[in-house]
């Protein structure tokens, strides 16, 4: 079984070593960042639990907190606010953001680690997102209502055919779909197609989806499929 990874935000330095030393000692994969901007540099997507300072820098935890559960790449992380911010208003504005839990300081890591727990046996599994109307792998995502397509959160132009193909290839990952399935379900209007077409749809979807082309495969006589 994977072991989960657990990143900790907070600009205190020793709490974080603490925190990370004593979770890690329970089984878990730690990082540590002492800023959301630091934070923002890292792959967030990795991660099953982010404990999170609210009253940091530039950044604050309440607003990066709001900036991962609006992208759907992030949306799903559990999140436990971790602060020496213990006013009704506070906890109600953090929870309402879609925190987990909201821990007050000072606290006991014995308390930490006890709500680390629970929260991940409540959440875990469920980091896929499960919108019917949303194909996402890693930071891929398609949304099938808007018609859009985003690379690490950044927006890509595709054209209708790129996009239906490149949402078809993502339905049916882990299989390798031939061009006669590829006709049949993304050019099915078309009256004649060359095979050159689907082979140019694709060099040019690989070019726009940057690091993640390479998911899309190729198997010369049979097809294309992309990545499970």
């Amino acid at each position: 079984m994977m072991t989960e990874r657990i990143l900790i935000v907070d600009d205190e330095e020793t709490l974080c070593e603490v925190l990370k030393l004593n979770l890690e000692n329970e089984g878990y994969d730690v990082d540590t960042a002492m800023s959301a901007e630091e934070a923002l540099r890292m792959d967030l997507k990795q991660y099953s639990l982010i404990l999170l300072d609210i009253m940091m820098g530039e950044i604050s935890g309440i607003r990066f907190a709001r900036m991962l559960k609006s992208d759907v790449a992030t949306a799903d992380i559990p999140i436990i606010f971790c602060t020496a911010r213990d006013s009704e208003d506070d906890m109600v504005k953090g929870l309402n953001l879609g925190a987990d839990d909201y821990i007050t300081k000072p606290y006991t890591v014995r308390n930490v680690i006890a709500r680390v727990k629970s929260v991940l046996r409540r959440t875990s599994g469920h980091k896929t997102v499960d919108k019917s109307n949303i194909l996402a792998v890693d930071g891929l995502v398609l949304d099938l209502d808007l018609k859009t397509c985003t690379v690490d959160s950044i927006e890509v132009k595709l054209t209708k055919k790129e996009f239906e193909l490149l949402a078809f290839l993502i339905a049916n990952k882990g299989k390798i779909c031939s061009r006669d399935q590829i006709l049949a379900n993304v050019w099915s209007e078309e009256v004649i197609v060359l095979d050159r077409t689907i082979d140019v749809n694709i060099t040019r979807i690989r070019q726009k989806i940057g690091c993640y082309g390479t998911y899309i495969i190729t198997r010369p006589g049979f097809g294309y499929g992309f990545k499970n």
